[in-house]
């Protein structure tokens, strides 16, 4: 009997209207901070129950507790100023904004996503994924005042993410995934220190471990960026014989409605993959069939053994109502293989 599909999403989920603002990358709070953690819990179970009940068996907080997948994580971090804000090209100068700088070393003084771990643990019986920024992608989103090199730096943060995700795997965490879209921009770092980086990151590890490489957010600076790279996106090429060789279990990368070719995978033999069979732009709305499709377009090149649908990235900046509509189809489409096979 073939091996049952488990689907699950890339990452981040779209926060309800009354809790922040909406379709935006950094939103702000619309709750007063002394109410703001009971408003995310509550965000959190909707967002369990819609996953659950589209039929996922690998479940996500949806980065709910997080104002954003990277400063989220930044925020309780000692050494980075918010207040010296310093404007910088983010992806490689795909688009630009004020960020927060490091003027000292860093520092965690705390365990950070204990408690929204163990709440997402709690309230759900499936497998769970807690997301984390990777290294060099928290190097690619905030300015460096203090450390020699950005590489320098990404290796101080791999050492606190180290032991932030081991506090969330003790806390029972099934797969702690280590988001790095700056993979796809830097090709030549990546290879010379990024995953290096990575593997600092999830040394030690109990639990399985993912990265997730994709071409971003569904948002118009993403899109027109894409636009650039011709009808056959080679970056994975440059970057997946690097990755297939270190140590991370799972690789999440982008695939429907994409100029990446299929044949790629088989760059990651090694590797459980997590195929982007849902696209995360607005003006695309998938099918049930169309997952389908898209499955058994990635089954030609990788084990079914190996194969996890998923989303192509995570779908902060969309509307509530579109994400549950491609997180149903997500379901019934990787059902559709199920029940057919």
């Amino acid at each position: 009997m073939s091996k049952k599909l488990s689907a699950t999403t890339a990452g981040s989920l779209p926060k309800p209207k009354w809790l922040a603002e909406s379709k935006k990358l950094w939103p702000k709070w619309k709750i007063k901070e002394e109410d703001l953690w009971e408003g995310q819990k509550k965000s959190v179970l909707q967002w369990i129950h819609a996953q659950e009940s589209a039929g996922l068996d690998i479940i996500s907080e949806g980065e709910q507790f997080r104002i954003h997948f990277v400063h989220g994580f930044l925020q309780k971090i000692k050494g980075i100023s918010w207040d010296q804000k310093t404007k910088m090209g983010i992806r490689n100068n795909r688009y630009t904004v004020e960020v927060p700088t490091v003027t000292e070393a860093i520092v965690r003084p705390e365990i950070i996503h204990l408690k929204e771990a163990e709440f997402l643990r709690k309230n759900t019986k499936k497998k769970t994924k807690f997301t984390l920024p990777g290294p060099m992608t928290i190097c690619d989103t905030i300015a460096n005042n203090y450390y020699q090199s950005r590489e320098e730096m990404a290796f101080a943060f791999a050492e606190i993410l180290n032991t932030e995700a081991k506090a969330l795997a003790t806390a029972g965490i099934d797969i702690i995934q280590f988001d790095e879209p700056a993979f796809n921009s830097f090709n030549q770092e990546t290879i010379d220190w990024g995953v290096k980086a990575l593997e600092a990151a999830i040394e030690g590890l109990q639990c399985k471990t993912a990265v997730h490489v994709c071409y971003g957010y569904g948002i118009q600076e993403n899109i027109q960026w894409k636009q650039t790279l011709g009808n056959q996106w080679m970056e994975y090429k440059t970057i997946f014989p690097s990755i297939n060789d270190s140590n991370i279990n799972q690789v999440s990368i982008e695939f429907s409605e994409s100029n990446v070719s299929p044949d790629l995978m088989l760059l990651l033999p090694d590797k459980e993959i997590m195929v982007g069979v849902v696209s995360v732009v607005s003006d695309i709305i998938e099918t049930a069939e169309d997952v389908k499709n898209n499955i058994l377009s990635a089954l030609n090149f990788v084990d079914r053994e190996r194969l996890i649908p998923s989303s192509n990235c995570g779908m902060a900046p969309l509307s509530e109502e579109i994400a549950i509509t491609k997180i149903k189809a997500l379901g019934a489409g990787t059902q559709l293989i199920n029940n057919n096979n």
